[in-house]
């Protein structure tokens, strides 16, 4: 096993933050990680589950052991005539997997196209996009315990999904080390189109759609709006999209009657977090190295490559007081601190 000592994460996180970690360990297995499960002081020790870092902020050097998942299985799990369920390893790149489905006709995960970072990330995170969410096809979530080495497999009701929420981002969920993901796909794609914007430009691009058409418009939209983390750090939406009741809502429209507004569960209202910095006149405001990205303001980045983790979260500190102190509104954080 290829352990490594006070490692560089500065390729390890899409800010590009040169945050330095005491231990590196990057594991190929199940065995690999029930192996470690057996050292004390591997249990015993700060760990950080890490893929390509792209939600999350380094604020200092991490005092510990971070762990990075090369597990690439992407095989067939079970397959019918509506259905085929694949077991995909945590370490496969979210979007190769994406870009697999879609070449394949198969429908689920199209609206999540080009969404940076692992497979098992993917399913901490419950990523979203587009109206669909990751949680939506999973079938379970295959982990290790880090203490015990016991193997579980968690369905979805045990993952606890929730907008951009799981069980494993809890203090007791987080002992969990995900190796795999089993996520059932349409044979016959029903396609979700529920954004005006998106529905239309596929319908421009066929008139009898496939996953594959969404997928492109999808990377055409996102590559529109969002830098390139290659080119210039940033870890995409950097906050997440308010949740308000439907009397909130009312008030806000009062003053601001264009305010964009979802339904979101329980009868609940979502903002656009991006909309809110944007009246706020921050697109392009540049704080130190950081900045909010000029084509869309719900992105904070790493100016000139220079940028500190702290540089970063006093942006993000000053964007959350300029909305709560025009809409009363307090902004999440979408993107992980790391202390």
């Amino acid at each position: 096993m290829d352990i490594r000592k006070e490692y560089s994460l500065k390729a390890h996180n899409t800010f590009g933050i040169d945050a330095q970690a005491d231990w590196f360990i990057p594991y190929k297995s199940i065995e690999e990680l029930q192996l470690l499960a057996r050292d004390e002081y591997f249990q015993e020790c700060r760990h950080l589950l890490l893929g390509e870092g792209s939600n999350m902020l380094f604020l200092t050097n991490f005092h510990g052991i971070v762990l990075n998942s090369q597990i690439t299985t992407l095989e067939t799990y079970e397959e019918d005539e509506a259905h085929l369920t694949l077991l995909v390893g945590s370490g496969v790149h979210w979007d190769d997997l994406v870009a697999y489905t879609c070449a394949r006709g198969l429908g689920g995960l199209e609206c999540l196209s080009l969404i940076p970072g692992q497979v098992g990330a993917a399913a901490v995170q419950n990523i979203g996009a587009y109206g669909a969410e990751i949680s939506q096809r999973v079938v379970s979530v295959h982990t290790v315990h880090r203490r015990t080495g016991e193997l579980r497999h968690f369905a979805p009701e045990e993952c606890d999904y929730a907008y951009r929420h799981s069980f494993f981002k809890t203090a007791e969920g987080a002992d969990y080390i995900v190796t795999h993901v089993l996520l059932r796909l349409d044979k016959q794609p029903e396609l979700q189109l529920d954004y005006a914007d998106l529905k239309a430009r596929v319908a421009a691009r066929s008139a009898a759609p496939s996953p594959e058409d969404v997928r492109q418009e999808v990377i055409a939209i996102r590559r529109s709006k969002l830098p390139d983390p290659a080119e210039l750090g940033n870890a995409g939406s950097f906050f997440m999209n308010p949740i308000v009741p439907p009397s909130r809502l009312t008030e806000l429209q009062e003053t601001y009657p264009d305010i964009p507004h979802y339904p979101a569960p329980e009868g609940q209202i979502k903002l656009s977090a991006g909309w809110l910095i944007d009246r706020c006149g921050l697109k392009g405001f540049v704080l130190g190295h950081a900045g909010v990205y000029p084509r869309q303001a719900l992105v904070l980045t790493n100016v000139d490559g220079e940028a500190t983790g702290q540089d970063i979260a006093r942006l993000a500190q000053h964007v959350q007081q300029q909305v709560q102190e025009r809409f009363g509104i307090e902004l999440q954080p979408e993107v992980r601190y790391i202390s």
